[in-house]
């Protein structure tokens, strides 16, 4: 399917690997100018090696709101505009159940909730008029109890609100936002590789007992669905949060 994305100017936060990096070089595929970002900066200049010009990068820590306003001007002086925005930026690692403070809280907001809204935030003050889709990437952890940190499944159940309460605003501009709730991703780096290399049974019956599918999912299986919504083939398609999991949630 021809998605009709070719000279769109996109960012993608926290996409030096994984997930994000999956979504950037699927969106660069499709013919995309694309902004890779991180807080690394060895990480993303070896991220963007096998690509050509229409792949730039930008270091900063969207958790800060100073560094999200230089990253978006920094990637609207380089591409002129921004169409396509996905915020991935997020970390699961937290305290067990019944050890929450308000430290924790803060510190899982900053990364799994205000990493999101800083740059839409930042965003909307400079270039509305050109933004044309929002995708931010959410978590199964948000849509029902997993067993995840309390604290992360809380953040990630705000993101899920706020992209259905602030869609009526941003639809009065032409912009679109929706989310993506992963189920269990794994990847080079990823928190599965580990517990596959401490426990491997542990987490094949954990995939047979909660996966309807049986497996995990790829970064790639998740970037086709953002890049979908990035695209005008889902028009119509706004405030919403797509589950993508094999079959793990209940609800």
């Amino acid at each position: 399917m021809d998605l009709d994305l070719k000279g769109k100017n996109v960012l993608v936060t926290g996409s030096s690997k994984g997930i994000g990096y999956a979504i950037a070089s699927q969106l660069y595929e499709e013919g995309c100018n694309v902004t890779i970002n991180g807080r690394n900066q060895k990480s993303l200049e070896t991220s963007i090696l096998p690509f050509n010009e229409r792949m730039n990068y930008c270091m900063a820590d969207v958790t800060n709101q100073n560094d999200c306003e230089r990253l978006i001007k920094n990637t609207i002086d380089h591409w002129g505009s921004i169409d396509l925005l996905v915020c991935n930026v997020g970390n699961g690692n937290s305290v067990k159940p019944g050890n929450e403070n308000f430290e924790e809280w803060q510190k899982v907001f900053f990364n799994n909730f205000f990493s999101t809204t800083n740059v839409i935030e930042s965003i909307t003050k400079n270039t509305l008029n050109s933004l044309k889709s929002i995708v931010c990437i959410s978590s199964i952890a948000g849509v029902e109890c997993t067993g995840a940190p309390v604290t992360y499944s809380v953040a990630k159940s705000a993101i899920n609100s706020y992209v259905k309460n602030i869609s009526k605003y941003l639809a009065k501009s032409g912009t679109r936002i929706n989310a993506v709730a992963p189920g269990n991703i794994i990847f080079d780096d990823s928190i599965w590789k580990k517990k596959i290399s401490e426990n491997s049974n542990d987490v094949e019956d954990m995939l047979k007992r909660e996966v309807a599918m049986g497996r995990f999912g790829t970064p790639e299986e998740i970037s086709n669905l953002v890049v979908f919504l990035c695209s005008e083939k889902s028009s119509f398609i706004t405030g919403s949060t797509f589950v993508a999991d094999g079959g793990q949630t209940k609800s």
